[in-house]
């Protein structure tokens, strides 16, 4: 009787195992892209392909936090921060970094932008101190801000971060706003397109 053959899960060897899953790993990567990447990376000049790999780690080691917004950046303060054109007494407070990029293509907002890092998700064990949430009251009440845009997404969980924020500062002389609802509820920023967003910033109403 012939020996079976022990099936592998990598038939290409396990270096390009690992990368398979490694991409396949990525958001919105399934498995057979990422095999089709793996094979692209096997087959294009090696000087690109190890580009690609400096690339992230340049990324890895070089971004971090903006000291002020917490936005992404590879100096203390980020490009928003440091455009002395920008309003800096109103403020517009998303949950991550993808918000504040799809707010800034709409090209409607001039003020500035805080980023959370998330939004409170007691079920997920996020807090409120797991955020930045304290760092956003000491910037309003330092930097004389007047207006607060709440814009974390229209979800209950982001309403519950808003509406969290807005008890801390109940009793600051600051007004606070939130997008229109031209953004679905249950949507998130991140999908919505350019038009309904210019719409909501426009739109924006008292929280």
């Amino acid at each position: 009787m012939a020996r079976m053959i022990e099936a592998t899960k990598h038939p290409y060897g396990p270096s390009v195992g690992r990368l398979v899953d490694r991409l396949a790993a990525l958001p919105g990567i399934g498995r057979k892209t990422a095999e089709r990447l793996a094979q692209h990376l096997l087959g294009c000049d090696e000087d690109d392909a190890l580009g690609l790999s400096d690339a992230i780690r340049d990324v890895r080691q070089s971004v971090h936090h903006c000291q002020r917004c917490f936005n992404l950046t590879e100096g203390d303060l980020c490009d928003i921060c440091r455009d002395s054109r920008r309003d800096q007494h109103v403020v517009c407070v998303v949950e991550q970094a993808k918000d504040l990029l799809s707010l800034e293509a709409t090209g409607i907002f001039g003020g500035l932008y805080h980023v959370l890092g998330g939004r409170i998700a007691p079920l997920s064990g996020v807090g409120p101190d797991d955020l930045t949430i304290s760092q956003l009251v000491t910037r309003v009440r330092k930097e004389g801000v007047t207006e607060i845009v709440m814009g974390t997404n229209p979800t209950l969980e982001g309403d519950g971060t808003a509406l969290y924020i807005s008890n801390l500062l109940a009793n600051d002389n600051v007004r606070i706003t939130r997008l229109a609802r031209g953004i679905a509820s249950g949507s998130v920023l991140e999908f919505a397109n350019r038009e309904m967003l210019a719409d909501a910033l426009r739109g924006r109403q008292d929280f």
